[in-house]
């Protein structure tokens, strides 16, 4: 299970505009909610965020440390990013989670292994599932979930009811497929054949007409 520690403060301001004063400052705001409490509004420093969420997910356990009182648990629910700059991270929604309880999230799938229809018949591998929904105690999340393809042939694909995940219940369908080998693209048509072949096989194309022929043809009646 990845967990990354979070130091936070609490703040009294909200509002677009009390936001916009932190991002200038080099502060991020956030919110912390879940489990019955009332949600608290959060700023960190924006480059702890940047250093904290490096390689995080939604499966991410993240130890959130507010005003120095004792960490508590919290998933990363939402991470809304400057869609101009995907680097800079314009509010945080975090999820407190406890031990105890089985939560819902999304695990990245990891692809293992080249499929036997890629490496001896020139098949390509289609990953059709980035990613599974389990539940699962916070302990017991896993970064990321690995399928092993080596055995797939052309035309065979690896579904949802094939993967096992320890001390997890998966909850996608379970005929949803999750990688595939598909054939090769066709080779691509043959190009046309020059012009000094197709005159050999042929009687040659006609460029201009005979003199006689094109001094009638220009004749008005």
């Amino acid at each position: 299970m990845a967990q990354v520690q979070l130091q936070a403060s609490t703040r009294s301001t909200t509002g677009k505009g009390a936001a916009r004063s932190l991002r200038r400052e080099g502060k991020v705001p956030a919110v912390i909610y879940g489990h019955g409490r009332e949600p608290e509004a959060l700023v960190i420093d924006s480059g702890t965020v940047a250093r904290a969420l490096a390689g995080a997910s939604a499966a991410t356990v993240l130890e959130v440390v507010v005003d120095g009182r004792a960490p508590v648990r919290a998933l990363l629910r939402e991470v809304q990013r400057n869609p101009l700059k995907a680097i800079d991270i314009l509010h945080l929604d975090l999820y407190e989670v406890h031990a105890d309880e089985k939560i819902t999230v999304q695990v990245p799938v990891h692809i293992v292994g080249i499929p036997e229809g890629v490496r001896n018949f020139g098949g390509v591998l289609d990953q059709v599932l980035r990613e599974i929904e389990i539940e699962v105690f916070p302990g017991d999340i896993p970064e990321s979930i690995d399928v092993d393809v080596t055995n797939l042939s052309i035309g065979q694909s690896l579904f949802v009811r094939d993967v096992k995940i320890e001390k997890a219940e998966i909850l996608n369908d379970a005929d949803l497929p999750v990688a595939t080998v598909v054939a090769p693209r066709s080779e691509e048509a043959a190009p046309a054949a020059p012009a000094e072949e197709t005159a050999a096989s042929g009687e040659p194309e006609l460029i201009r007409k005979p003199k006689a022929e094109a001094e009638d043809a220009g004749e008005k009646e």
